[in-house]
């Protein structure tokens, strides 16, 4: 897995921690969803490297 990547999933997931965590404090479920959308997607992006590496 490429330093890159690594940064890029990372970033990814702790944006959607942050719209998760405005989401609860304004009430809007919207954005709650959001941000766990995008928590999802970067861990889901972060096992599919770590499966690449192990191949490699």
């Amino acid at each position: 897995m490429s330093a890159m990547d690594k940064l890029s999933n990372k970033a990814q997931e702790l944006s959607g921690k942050g719209k998760e965590t405005v989401g609860e404090a304004t009430d809007d479920r919207d954005l709650q969803a959001e941000g766990q959308k995008d928590q999802a997607a970067g861990n889901l992006k972060q096992a599919g490297e770590k499966v690449k590496d192990v191949f490699k």
